[in-house]
């Protein structure tokens, strides 16, 4: 062989280095990012994670969304008045078709809607129905939505659970951690510790809220919180 043609070979190797040999269409599936059967980056996390609303999912999906392989969950028997649950549901399916449009070349959030069970809330906290805002009452119903998120999450053998709850200012994320670590003992998912109010969440939840045009309730949810004095 002339050094010309190694030169010219040298060359050649130079510009293609770190590029991708071609090969067979069936070897290479680029919708999962596999070759030959082998992932290229490694697989996202899956996480459930309540949305107790749209506003407080804003943030926490803007967040989260990039790391994780995220499905909302709404599932909100708190929220005792029928017109208001399917107001706040619209509202959270607004944003995510919005979200999912303007990522649609990066990923996907997913939606999943539980059971609309109001009695079942008014049963457990209609003997605490004088309790202030932040009292027991509110502690049966944190556990009541994560609790079915955490089983849900086994359910679907997801990787972990958390809700957007944390957002609000009004809660206290104490109590929803203890209360996440403690279901994740019981059902084997992992709990997502993340208190989406730091880093300025609730501020961006108003932001993004306004941006996306969303409705923004005045109240929790329940008849108790809504006409207190």
């Amino acid at each position: 062989m002339l050094i010309t043609d190694l030169i010219e070979r040298k060359r050649a190797l130079e510009k293609t280095s770190g590029c991708m040999p071609c090969m067979p269409g069936e070897d290479m599936n680029i919708m999962t990012g596999e070759i030959y059967g082998v992932s290229l980056m490694p697989k996202k996390p899956s996480v459930l994670l309540h949305a107790c609303c749209g506003p407080c999912s804003t943030s926490c999906v803007e967040r989260t969304a990039e790391d994780y392989a995220l499905t909302l969950y709404y599932y909100n028997p708190n929220i005792t008045d029928r017109e208001e649950y399917y107001l706040r549901r619209g509202t959270l399916l607004q944003f995510l078709d919005a979200f999912n449009e303007e990522h649609k070349d990066m990923y996907t959030v997913g939606y999943l809607e539980g059971a609309y069970e109001p009695e079942r809330y008014i049963e457990k906290t209609l003997p605490l129905a004088d309790e202030p805002e932040g009292g027991r009452r509110c502690d049966i119903c944190f556990a009541l939505r994560l609790s079915e998120t955490a089983r849900m999450a086994r359910e679907l053998g997801m990787d972990y659970f958390t809700t957007t709850m944390s957002v609000s200012p009004h809660k206290n994320y104490d109590k929803i951690r203890k209360l996440g670590l403690a279901l994740e003992e019981e059902t084997g998912v992992k709990f997502l510790d993340i208190d989406f109010k730091k880093k300025n969440g609730f501020g961006r939840s108003v932001e993004l809220s306004k941006r996306y045009g969303l409705y923004r309730q005045n109240f929790c949810g329940c008849d108790f919180a809504r006409y207190k004095k």
